[in-house]
Formats: structure tokens, C-alpha cells, sequence
């Protein structure tokens, strides 16, 4: 394999390469690397084909490409540019011409007009088109409001609930409607033909930089798509449309919204084409393993790359931490440690399923990695055992006389993530217990469901409307008392199963919260913001960024779910805390943490209960625009204030994940037996607590269906996984009762706060130098 001159000086400076099979991929630290090897590629590939025809991706994830690539032509005469371009094979090239590009859009949903922010169309123009200066005039992109559908007609009128039945394709239209529809779809595939010609006209894509979704499709080729695909209206999966509810606003619409999205033959016309697809994070690593380690097949999109001498994968260390060449580095390089002798061994008995008691010597010493442990005899099982027996001993200890803060990125993060955890520290009276949620999640709550709860509002107003309309107080400063009622209220009506009056302690809330965001001094302004919210939701299309007070007044109900969750356990309204730190905007791009704003609330509550425990979100790999990670850093910050002031010699961590990541039997230290009863409470609070979210409106591409199902998988699966290590018995005839009803396991992570920070340093340092 030959690599390009950036290519080889990012190795020479930053990386690791390797070729599975057959497509060559390059390992960077991490993913503010990701995005500046990318960029400079991009421009070397520029700068070879200052006329070419170029297609990049939407999304988060290229963050830092864009970001790069803007300071990159910015400073590309200065000393700051300079260093960048000596140092990764550039020096001497001349500043690419962006401007006589062709662009080639890859995707977009269909229908939705290109006016929308979160329309494919709106950002390619906004960060490529603009962002990057390129020539409009050389641009092809997909603009549903402009494809020509039957009579003329905009998609609005002819697919009025913006759903799209491809059935019409093949079957007789059974009313006047579907005869048009049926004609659009015709009109609308001969558009895609078209579009797919322009492409083949110009020669085809030259540079194509691309991620890889969570079902392996490449642009919008889900799994089973032909190599052979074009241009093309075509219906998605379950993974992808978890995945993209997030942009359409939930996934009531994604469900039914189609996509139109060049196809892997598009993608490959040109086998001179740099293909690029780029991957961050161990949840991409599954994915990544099966279209590097796979036979080309069209159930691993991305293997149809192997046709193209230039195909690459980008990839940080978690998404590539599951092929064979970094497992091979793990075991082979640096000191040997427990944590190797585990993995060793864990790897073997799910290999060959047996228990680790049943592995033999002989059988160890075939396998590549077992054979690799120093002084490996016929007890090493024996210590292995000791090890995960030492996990869930630490997991039934009973902690007592300790101050527990428990934070969350989001709502619902600690429950998911740790709930039979703290459910036992709270039972146990001698403990203390803080939370704080640091963020409002308010992107977690669709406009439907704000417009429902006031359109709910307006048939409890005769019940209402007189203690509000009495209490002259009321909106001076009745509004902020009493709120620990709403709640207390809500708590009781859940118990007696009155739905009725437990949606009344919601709505009260709301109103509350309505009184506060807008200043509403009367009970006329506030019917009447009322009818002017429901208004403008209604004429808000999906996924639109809301004002700041309705992010505000959404924020609010994912609070009073948080406090009523807490309140079911006892815990007083004083002791939990909603930050709505600043970073936090909904954007696509959100900022980076400050100090000032983000780290000193956090500090400030630190300083005030001085916890002996704090539990946090503790996100695998250091992701710019994750919010858990954002929030890690602050916490770790927080912590290096305070570290200042006081000993922290003794304070302990507890590391979770949630429905989003999870620890390996080997990375855990604690494991703590789940009954039965732990996986019906966590399913009962979520189910009737977490109001926003029980219908998973932005669900995990894993599961479709609640999160709390999700999470008792998860606690199934790390029993089942366990339970084929130690044995069924180890469980069913333990003498902890706890070990005896177990029907699923917790793990997390304890650590001092010296291994924490040392973690959280290198996230940090891996930010440095970004813009």
C-alpha cells in the first residue's frame, strides 16, 4: 500500500497504519487528529486536482475537518499554517483554489426543504459552499422544494403528511392522491437518474470523505445495499433512523421520512477516487472491525471499497481498538500487567466457550494471546477468577458514613447508568447524597410533546384558574412556592394510578415555569402565551432550534422528571442541583467548556458538601462534541481547583456508563449484582417518570424501545457473560442472597482522583492546539 506524502508524515509524526484485508486505514490519538489529518489530505488532494470533483460529509463529525481546514487556508502563508504544512509533507505546496472545486452532495432527507438549518442542503451550503468559498454555480445538490413533481406541484401538496409510500412504485394508486404520488415518485426517480448521469459526466467523485454509520452504511447505503446502488429514493433501517432522529427532531419523523443518497457504485465509478471514511470513538469499533476484517459483502457497505487502490480509513484508537492489529498491540507491546492476563484468558473462554475453570495448560499454550503470560501454568485460571470474584465482592460491600455527589451530563444518565447503585447508598441511612445534572437536556424534548402538555393545560383551567386568579401573590412571587408540592403531588397520583391529576402536578409545573421565563404578571398573559406558544410550535418545523425561553421552559420539565425520580427515594429538593451550564446550546457545533461559566458552579457545589464519593458519566474516548465528555472535563477541572484547597488523598470516583457505552468485564472493578426488583424500579421510575422520554422520541440505534429496556439488556448481557467465566452456580448457589436473585450486573469504575485526573489530563491535552 502507498501512502500520500500527508499521509506518511502523519505516520511519521502521529500514527499507526494497517491493512486487514484490503483497504489500508491509519490509527490517530484522537479525535481533534481525526479531523486535521483529514483536512490536510483534503488539501493535498486539492492541490493535485485544483479542478476536481469533491463530496464531503454532514454531521458532527466533521467538526474538525471543517475547523481545519478553514485555520489551515487562513494561515497558510503564516508561521502558525507553515509549521502544520512542513511538518505533514506539505511545505512548499502552494495555497489551494477551493473555488474551482465541483461539489457533489451525498445525501439528503426526503422530503424536507432546504430552508430548514437542519436540512443536508442548508449545511453543505452553510460550512462547504460558503464556509470553504467554493463556486455555487459547480455545486450539484439535492433541493426537494425544487424537484419537479406532478403538475408542478411542491411535495408539500403532494405528500401532505410528508410520508412517501414507495409501494406506489409497483402497485395501482387507490385514490386520486396516491395517482399523483405515484406519477411524483416516477418524477422523482428519473431526478436521481439524472443527478447520477451529472456525476458520471464529470468523471465521477474524485475526493470523498464520508463516516460510517452505525449499521456500516456509507452516505445513506444501509446494510444489504448492492455495490452496483446509484443515486436513488430509497427507505432506511431501524440504526439509521435512531441515528438521524436526532436532526429530524425524534424519531416519530425519521420513521417515516425516506432519503435520497448516492449509491457505493456512485461512490466507486472513478478507481481513481480517494475514498476516505472517517471514525471516532469505541462505539463506531464494532462497525469498523466488520468493513476492514470482512470479504467485500453487502451486508459491510464500506467493503466495497476494496475495488479502489485509494480507499482509506481514518480511524482515533477506540474506533479501532477492536481489529487484530491493535489487539495484537495490546498484548504484544509494553509491560505485561493483571489487566493483560484477564483479557488473556476472558478472550479464550468466550472463544472456545467454557468456564475459565475448564481450560486446560495445554490449551493456553495454543492460543496466541494465553501464551503470552509470564510464568503461565496450570493456576493461572485460578487468579483470573480471583480477580472478577474480587469485582463483585467490592460491588456487595455495603458503604457507609460517605457524602455521595452524583452528577449527570444529562437527565436520566445517573439512573441509567448506576441507579441500583445509588439506590443502596440511599437506603443506607448513615450515607448522604448530593445530585447535580449539569446540563438542561433540553434537545431531549420534542415540540409535540410541550404542545400537548398546554393544549392538556387549557381543560384544568377551570380547576385552576381560581386559586391562581385568588392569589393576588401569585404571579409576584406565588409561582416559586410550593414546588416540592407539584412533586409530592405527582409522586402520590402515580401510586393511586390517577393519570388525570398526576398530569395536572406536571402542568402546574410548567406553569410555574411559564410565569418565571416570561415575567407573565396575570392570568390573562399567561392564557395568552399560552395560545401564542402552542401557535408558534405548531408552525415550527421538526428538528427547529427554539427559542431560548422554550429551551429554557423544556429544560424545566426534564428537571421536575429528574426531582421526581429522586423524590420517589427520599431525597429533599435542596439536594439536587440543575446547572444548565453554559456550553450546552443545542447546536451542532457547541462550544468548549470554560472555566468561569462551566467549571465554577461545579466547584462551588464541590466546596459546599464536600463529597467523600462522586459518581460521573466516564465516556471512553475524549470526542470534542460529546457532552459527556465536555462534562468530564469539567467535573476533572472542578477537581483540580479544589485540590488546591483541600486533601483529596481519600476522595473515591465512580466511573459509569450508560446506554451509550459500556465497560468490559477486564476494564470494570466493581460489579454489583442486579435483582429483579432493581430492573422492575428502574423500569417503573422511567416508565413513569421520565414523561419526555418514555416513548424514546431519540432512541439508542440498539434498541427500539425504551431506554430502561435498553439498560436491562445491557445487565443481562454482563451476566450472561460472567455467569459462562465463573459458572451459573457461582450465582444460583452464592451465599449472598444478592448473588442468589441476580439477573443481571452493574459495572463500573472506582478510582482515586489522581487516576482520574490522569485520565481526564490526557482528554484534556488532547484538545490542545484545536481551535
Amino acid at each position: 500500500m502507498k501512502f500520500s506524502n500527508v499521509e506518511q508524515a502523519f505516520l511519521e509524526n502521529n500514527g499507526i497504519s494497517g491493512c486487514p484485508k484490503d483497504i489500508p486505514y491509519i490509527t490517530v490519538e484522537n479525535f481533534p487528529k481525526l479531523g486535521l489529518l483529514s483536512a490536510l489530505r483534503f488539501l493535498e488532494w486539492v492541490s493535485e486536482n485544483p479542478e476536481g470533483i469533491i463530496s464531503l460529509p454532514t454531521g458532527k463529525t466533521p467538526e474538525y475537518f471543517i475547523k481545519w481546514t478553514k485555520y489551515l487556508l487562513k494561515n497558510w502563508e503564516k508561521r502558525e499554517g507553515r509549521n502544520f504544512l512542513e511538518k505533514y509533507g506539505l511545505s512548499g505546496t502552494k495555497r489551494p483554489d477551493l473555488n474551482s472545486l465541483s461539489f457533489v452532495q451525498i445525501d439528503e432527507f426526503y422530503p424536507i426543504s432546504s430552508k430548514q438549518h437542519n436540512s443536508f442542503n442548508n449545511y453543505v451550503k452553510k460550512y462547504y459552499i460558503e464556509g470553504f468559498g467554493l463556486d455555487p454555480r459547480k455545486a450539484l445538490l439535492i433541493n426537494a422544494d425544487i424537484i419537479s413533481l406532478d403538475g408542478g406541484k411542491h411535495f408539500s401538496e403532494v405528500f401532505p403528511d410528508l410520508k412517501v409510500d414507495l409501494t406506489l412504485r409497483d402497485r395501482d394508486p387507490g385514490c386520486p392522491l396516491e395517482k399523483i404520488q405515484k406519477s411524483s415518485i416516477h418524477l422523482i426517480d428519473r431526478w436521481c437518474s439524472d443527478y447520477e448521469s451529472q456525476i458520471r459526466e464529470k468523471g465521477g467523485i474524485g475526493f470523498f470523505l464520508g463516516g460510517i454509520g452505525p449499521d456500516g452504511h456509507i452516505a445513506f447505503n444501509i446494510r444489504g445495499s448492492g455495490f452496483d446502488s446509484i443515486t436513488r429514493l430509497t427507505g432506511t433501517n431501524f440504526e439509521t433512523q435512531a441515528a438521524a432522529a436526532g436532526d429530524l427532531g425524534g424519531m416519530e419523523i425519521s420513521r417515516n421520512r425516506l432519503v435520497i443518497t448516492i449509491g457505493l457504485n456512485t461512490i466507486t465509478f472513478n478507481p481513481e477516487a480517494a475514498v476516505i471514511i472517517f471514525a471516532a470513538g469505541e462505539a463506531k469499533a464494532p462497525v469498523v472491525k466488520n468493513a476492514l476484517e470482512h470479504s467485500p459483502s453487502e451486508l459491510y457497505p464500506a467493503t466495497v471499497l476494496a475495488k479502489l487502490k485509494s480507499a482509506r480509513f481514518y480511524l482515533t484508537s477506540g474506533a479501532a481498538s477492536l481489529l487484530e492489529n491493535s489487539v495484537d498491540k495490546y498484548f504484544i507491546e509494553g509491560k505485561w500487567n493483571r489487566e493483560k492476563t484477564d483479557s488473556a484468558v476472558i478472550n479464550l473462554c468466550q472463544k472456545v466457550n467454557k468456564k475459565i475453570t475448564d481450560l486446560g495448560l495445554e490449551e493456553m499454550k495454543k492460543d496466541e494471546y494465553c501464551r503470552l503470560i509470564p510464568g503461565l501454568n496450570e493456576d493461572t485460571p485460578k487468579g483470573v477468577i480471583e480477580s472478577i470474584v474480587g469485582k463483585i465482592e467490592k460491588g456487595l460491600k455495603i458503604e457507609k458514613n460517605q457524602v455521595f455527589y452524583h452528577t449527570g451530563p444529562h437527565h436520566d444518565d445517573i439512573m441509567l447508568g448506576i441507579l441500583p447503585a445509588v439506590h443502596r447508598v440511599i437506603n443506607e441511612n448513615s450515607n448522604s447524597n448530593y445530585f447535580s445534572i449539569l446540563t438542561s437536556g433540553f434537545t431531549a424534548v420534542t415540540n409535540r410533546f410541550i404542545v400537548d402538555l398546554l393544549e392538556g393545560a387549557k381543560k384544568f383551567f377551570k380547576n385552576w384558574v381560581i386559586p391562581i386568579a385568588e392569589n393576588h401573590d401569585f404571579f409576584k412571587s406565588g409561582y416559586k412556592e410550593e414546588r416540592d408540592n407539584d412533586v409530592f403531588k405527582y409522586l402520590a397520583k402515580t401510586v393511586s394510578s390517577d393519570s388525570e391529576e398526576k398530569n395536572s402536578a406536571v402542568i402546574l409545573r410548567l406553569i410555574r415555569s411559564l410565569v418565571e421565563v416570561y415575567e407573565l404578571n396575570s392570568y390573562k398573559e399567561l392564557t395568552k402565551k399560552i395560545n401564542k406558544i402552542v401557535e408558534d410550535l405548531k408552525k415550527s418545523y421538526d428538528g427547529e432550534k427554539n427559542t431560548p425561553e422554550i429551551q429554557l421552559i423544556k429544560g424545566k420539565i426534564r428537571e421536575f422528571e429528574e426531582e421526581a425520580i429522586w423524590a420517589s427515594f427520599g431525597i429533599r429538593m435542596e439536594n439536587i442541583d440543575h446547572l444548565r451550564l453554559g456550553f450546552y446550546t443545542g447546536d451542532i457545533f457547541t462550544e468548549q467548556p470554560n472555566r468561569k461559566r462551566d467549571v465554577e458552579p461545579v466547584l462551588e457545589r464541590i466546596r459546599k458538601i464536600r463529597p467523600t464519593i462522586i459518581s460521573l458519566a466516564f465516556d471512553p474516548e475524549g470526542s470534542g462534541p460529546d457532552t459527556h465528555y465536555k462534562v468530564l472535563q469539567i467535573v476533572a477541572d472542578a477537581l483540580r481547583q479544589w485540590n488546591k484547597e483541600a486533601d483529596l488523598s481519600t476522595l473515591r470516583i465512580w466511573g459509569y456508563r450508560n446506554v451509550w457505552y459500556r465497560f468490559s468485564t477486564v476494564e470494570t472493578n466493581v460489579i454489583l449484582p442486579v435483582s429483579p426488583n432493581d430492573m422492575a424500579v428502574m423500569d417503573d421510575l422511567f416508565t413513569n417518570y421520565y414523561l419526555t422520554q418514555v416513548d424514546a422520541s431519540f432512541p439508542s440505534y440498539q434498541h427500539d424501545g425504551k431506554f430502561s429496556e435498553l439498560t436491562r439488556n445491557i445487565w443481562e448481557d454482563q451476566l450472561d457473560n460472567v455467569a459462562l467465566l465463573l459458572g451459573r452456580k457461582y450465582f444460583s448457589g452464592g451465599k449472598h442472597p444478592l448473588l442468589r436473585s441476580s439477573r443481571g450486573l452493574l459495572f463500573f469504575r472506582e478510582m482515586g482522583v489522581k487516576e482520574f485526573l490522569s485520565h481526564a489530563r490526557e482528554l484534556e491535552r488532547s484538545m490542545e492546539g484545536v481551535l
